[in-house]
């Protein structure tokens, strides 16, 4: 079995969020597989779904925890369903992306990301597939630019979201089957 975790913040006021948009696409994989309806398993502090990609069973997970503390969630998966680290993959958000781009990578440092830090912590390795959604940076606007933090936590523009969904259609399925089934 192989895990896909979203990275994302609960709760309503957090949807569609820049820091969400591994939920979303969680979400997107969750719908294109017919995944099972998602049910919170307080124990593993997350909600879950299964799916069959490639006649292979993919658990979907997205952790109740906020996005800082992920770390916990992930590894009471894996020690749950006794995996180990590279059983799983972690879609989440990424700010030094250009917004619109999807990038995988294996054994990376967290750079910056609060989230995928804590999975490192908890993990004790940063052997772990990821794929990281652009987001972008704020922009400029006269001469003041947006913390970064109120940039993540702000919602997604009407375009911005027309632009990741269009992503997720034309990249991410097969981003996310390349990257589980290549190794």
């Amino acid at each position: 079995m192989k895990i896909i975790v979203g990275l994302g913040n609960p709760g309503d006021s957090y949807k569609n969020t820049r820091h969400n948009a591994g939920f979303l696409g969680l979400d997107f994989l969750h719908d294109e597989f017919n995944g099972t309806p998602w049910q919170e398993k307080k124990k593993l502090l997350c909600l879950v779904s299964e799916c069959i990609i490639h006649g292979k069973k993919i658990l979907l997970a997205k952790p109740t925890t906020f996005m800082n503390d992920s770390g916990q969630a992930v590894k009471k998966l894996l020690e749950f369903y006794k995996l180990t680290p590279d059983s799983l993959l972690v879609i989440h958000d990424d700010i030094d992306i250009l917004a619109g781009t999807i990038r995988h990578t294996t054994s990376s440092r967290a750079a910056g990301h609060n989230g995928v830090a804590d999975i490192i912590t908890h993990l004790n390795t940063q052997d772990f597939k990821r794929t990281r959604l652009g987001i972008g940076r704020p922009t400029e606007v006269l001469g003041v630019c947006q913390p970064s933090h109120d940039y993540v936590l702000g919602k997604f523009t009407k375009e911005e979201l027309h632009t990741l969904n269009k992503l997720f259609d034309e990249c991410l399925k097969d981003e996310i089957l390349s990257s589980l089934f290549d190794s």
